[in-house]
């Protein structure tokens, strides 16, 4: 991982259980990432839900992407 890299981690299913009450929204209507992306942490599939964190100077922005 680079240092300018966004911090990328895979949800454990109680954790996409909870984002998707939080929200009200179904895993489809989240944005994708490809599985083939070089950014993925080591053992993604097809349907894990990713959590990126992004920092802006002095907060944390963080959004979530469905592998494809």
């Amino acid at each position: 991982m680079h240092i300018l890299q966004p911090k990328h981690t895979k949800l454990k299913q109680e954790e996409v259980k909870k984002l998707v009450e939080k929200y009200i929204i179904s895993l489809s209507q989240l944005p994708i990432i490809k599985i083939d992306d070089p950014a993925l942490p080591e053992g993604c599939t097809k349907g894990d839900i990713i959590r990126i964190e992004r920092k802006d100077e002095d907060k944390i922005n963080v959004y979530y992407r469905v592998v494809v």
